[in-house]
């Protein structure tokens, strides 16, 4: 399963914007890294285009060639690709754990999915990318709920605010699935047709 495992921090300097979300590192120094990183860099249209789909793809930690399929799956699909494509990428099973509050950051949430501590609709799922569908119900296996990653959750719990097109059971942790997510509940700091734009050029 092909991930990004490099430096994390240098990316969001390098992109200008928090893709960990909290990284102290990138608050004291929020420029692109290196010698020039405070020089004054010219915008144009490409580059602009090309850091927002960056921005994308490191922040939900996604590959080039996977993003690209994800893409592709937008543009079929009725209503406007941007939102399309952000909702692909919301519903992945590692994001959803993210956004219901149990796990710091989403390569917390896409290693407690690859060890196979969630169960949806009652079968053990251990892969990240899997698609959540409306109704769907994601539940801690009975086998996880005393191991660290799980107690963890627990304790965290509540820091932050699950969105509204989900449920969390605080005792069980327990994760319904009311709806998918408009693009209003989507909280993520991006311009998708910029992405559009840029791959419309193709």
């Amino acid at each position: 399963m092909a991930r990004y495992t490099g430096p994390i921090t240098k990316k969001s300097r390098r992109l200008k914007t928090d893709l960990v979300g909290g990284d102290k590192n990138f608050e004291m120094r929020p420029f692109p890294p290196g010698q020039h990183g405070r020089g004054r860099v010219q915008e144009k249209e490409y580059l602009t285009q090309l850091q927002e789909k960056q921005k994308a793809r490191f922040t939900y930690g996604v590959m080039e060639k996977q993003f690209v399929r994800y893409y592709k799956e937008a543009a079929r699909r009725p209503g406007k690709t941007g939102e399309n494509l952000l909702v692909i990428l919301e519903t992945r099973l590692d994001s959803v754990v993210y956004r219901a509050g149990l796990a710091r950051t989403r390569r917390a949430a896409r290693q407690m999915v690859t060890h196979g501590h969630f169960e949806v609709n009652g079968k053990r799922v251990d892969v990240p990318s899997y698609r959540v569908e409306q109704y769907d119900i994601i539940t801690v296996r009975q086998q996880s709920r005393e191991k660290f990653p799980v107690q963890l959750a627990r304790e965290t719990f509540g820091d932050r605010q699950p969105p509204a097109w989900m449920h969390v059971v605080p005792g069980t942790l327990q994760i319904l699935i009311h709806s998918l997510p408009t693009r209003e509940q989507i909280d993520i700091a991006l311009t998708e047709q910029l992405i559009v734009e840029l791959y419309s050029k193709n």
